[in-house]
C-alpha cells in the first residue's frame, strides 16, 4: 500500500483491498475516508465492508463519494473531517488512484482558507499534479 502524504495527519493512496485497511488499521490510522463510489469498478470492496473492518479494529470509516471534480458537499463534508481531527488521529483518504482524494483534500484546506499555491505544492510534492484544479 503506498500512502502519500499532503500532510502529517493526512495521507492518500489508490483503493486499499480488506485487509489494507486491517493493516492500516493496525499502523495506526484513526480515520478512513473513501471518496470512491460504491460499484466504480467491477470487485472493489464497497464501503459497508470496509466501514466493518476499520471499525472492527476501532478506526472511523467514512464514505463521501466523489465522482469527477469535487462537489460542494463533499468539500464541506472533507474539511469537516479534517477538522475534526484530533492531535493523536491519522487519516488516509482514498478513491481509486489517490487524485480525487488529494483534489477534495485541497479545495477542503482551501475552503478553510489555506493558500492555493501552498496547497498545490503540497499535493505535486506528494505526486499529484493539482495545477488544474481550480482554487
Amino acid at each position: 500500500m503506498n500512502i502519500r502524504n499532503l500532510s502529517t495527519t493526512i495521507g492518500v493512496c489508490g483503493q486499499p483491498t480488506l485487509a489494507d485497511v486491517a493493516q492500516l488499521v493496525r499502523d495506526g490510522v484513526t480515520v478512513l475516508v473513501s471518496h470512491r463510489p460504491d460499484d466504480e469498478e467491477p470487485g472493489q470492496p464497497d464501503h459497508a465492508e470496509l466501514a466493518s473492518v476499520a471499525e472492527a479494529g476501532g478506526a472511523r470509516f467514512i464514505a463521501i463519494p466523489v465522482s469527477g471534480l469535487p462537489s460542494t458537499e463533499a468539500v464541506r463534508e472533507t474539511a469537516a473531517v479534517i477538522t475534526s481531527l484530533g492531535p493523536d488521529d491519522r487519516a488516509v483518504f482514498f478513491c481509486r488512484s489517490g487524485m480525487r482524494s488529494a483534489a477534495t483534500w485541497a479545495m477542503a484546506e482551501r475552503l478553510k482558507g489555506a493558500d492555493a499555491d501552498a496547497l498545490r505544492d503540497q499535493a505535486l510534492a506528494a505526486g499529484y499534479d493539482l495545477s488544474r484544479l481550480p482554487l
